[in-house]
């Protein structure tokens, strides 16, 4: 402090400005504390009552300082020495003791509270009051209740939950979560959402950026995402399906709303979600079959209807089709009979090239396909378009992906359908290629009969 300030006199600031007084000090900080609190000296007389005390009990600060405890105005009257001996007892012992007493308010009302209480020492060290911070018992019930919850869901939910501050970082895990996301707890802790989880990740950040700023949906959502497993080929994915709930957390000491971030719980109903998914897909492919067999049956010529089969199978099932029937066994020559058009999507075609055979080198899945009499599988690698890859085996540019299923009839195989998919889809599954196997039943049978009226003519 200068000079000026420490004689009193004033300088270009202006006047000193008073420092404040210990006691008014006190005073506000008594006043401002968000528990109801009084204090007792050595003879039981109360010589502090903040403004939360005055809330609770209606008493003022000027009414209640001064008395001699509680006895005919804040207890009653058959209860006031038993008060007051509990709440004195706590001069001589050791810590804080912990009551729960019946207060009267001001207005003849019988308050529940619980009282936190605790000696308070001279100069000496010797005990020259007690002090006492009470609330009401359902607003402590309340307050405990909201813990334990918080306590019980971060370690023993059957389900996960993540808290994310607002710049959308996880703040806190449980261990569900923790497993879940296959990381630590702790470890993905201020870490972006994106190196936990790949595809999604947007979806997933736009719910909780909403939250924050217009509340939580009224239902749950559901949210598909690709985990990142840290430690594992960049091939390797798990792709989740997290129905999840949110809530917007909120300060309660702000005056206004301040966002602290989001409480996120998910539940993994991945299995059951591809049960679903199953089921309406085996229910779709049902239907197809029925369809193709109901148009198939109008066809004049066999042939055609072999492709009708055909067009109905594509329906969310592949991109592109071929048929390649048995010219010669030996040696195995397969001919082109029909395809799917290469550009623009539209119906499949019959197609003639006489008795020149299509230009399968050895080994192409169509020809593994009719050597093993069963259904076969390919893939580019990595899943992607990949040079010539499609070209050398003689499909539309942009396929991935591809599955040869085998046309059987009457005991002998007349040829092979090959269903074909781009990047933009998954890889051919053991379910599906028992779809195409039951399509490849109803073609080979379309083509039988066309060979045996063609015989006939």
């Amino acid at each position: 402090m200068s000079a000026s300030r420490r004689s009193g006199t004033t300088d270009e600031l202006g006047p000193e400005e008073p420092e404040p007084d210990g006691a008014d000090l006190l005073a506000a900080l008594l006043d401002g504390m968000d528990a109801a609190l009084c204090a007792f000296d050595a003879d039981g007389v109360v010589t502090h009552w903040n403004r939360e005390a005055e809330r609770v009990l209606g008493w003022s600060a000027e009414e209640a300082v001064g008395r001699h405890g509680f006895a005919g105005w804040a207890v009653r009257s058959a209860d006031a020495e038993e008060v007051q001996g509990r709440l004195l007892a706590s001069m001589h012992a050791p810590g804080r003791q912990v009551n729960e007493f019946a207060l009267l308010t001001k207005d003849g009302g019988r308050v529940l509270v619980r009282t936190q209480s605790a000696a308070v020492r001279g100069a000496d060290g010797k005990p020259a009051g007690v002090y006492c911070a009470f609330s009401e018992v359902h607003a402590q019930i309340d307050l405990e209740r909201s813990i334990a919850l918080s306590e019980a869901l971060f370690e023993d939910a059957a389900w996960g939950v993540v808290l994310v501050d607002a710049d959308l970082r996880p703040a806190v895990m449980n261990g569900h979560a923790a497993r879940a996301m296959g990381t630590g707890r702790t470890a993905a802790l201020g870490r972006p959402l994106g190196d936990l989880v790949g595809q999604g990740v947007e979806e997933l950040e736009s719910a909780l950026a909403h939250v924050l700023a217009e509340g939580p949906p009224p239902s749950p959502t559901e949210v598909w995402v690709t985990l990142r497993r840290p430690g594992e080929g960049a091939g390797r994915t798990e792709r989740r399906c997290w129905r999840s709930g949110f809530v917007r957390l909120a300060s309660p000491l702000a005056e206004e709303p301040v966002p602290l971030g989001v409480g996120w719980l998910f539940q993994d109903v991945t299995e059951a979600k591809q049960n679903e998914q199953e089921a309406a897909q085996l229910r779709f492919r049902s239907q197809q079959l029925h369809r193709a067999a109901r148009a198939a049956a109008e066809c004049e010529n066999p042939a055609e209807a072999a492709t009708v089969h055909l067009d109905f199978a594509l329906a969310g099932f592949a991109d592109h089709a071929v048929i390649d029937l048995v010219a010669s066994e030996e040696p195995l020559r397969l001919v082109r009979a029909a395809a799917t058009p290469s550009g623009a999507p539209g119906p499949s075609l019959l197609v003639s090239r006489g008795a020149l055979p299509v230009r399968y080198a050895a080994g192409h899945p169509a020809l593994q396909c009719v050597e093993r009499t069963g259904s076969v599988r390919a893939a580019a690698e990595g899943g992607t378009v990949r040079g010539d890859w499609a070209a050398d085996r003689q499909w539309p540019e942009g396929t991935v992906y591809a599955l040869c299923a085998v046309l059987r009839s009457r005991g002998r195989t007349v040829g092979v359908v090959t269903f074909l998919r781009g990047a933009s889809r998954v890889g051919f599954e053991r379910g599906d290629a028992v779809y195409a196997e039951s399509v490849a039943v109803r073609i080979a049978g379309a083509v039988d009969l066309a060979w045996a009226l063609a015989a006939d003519r």
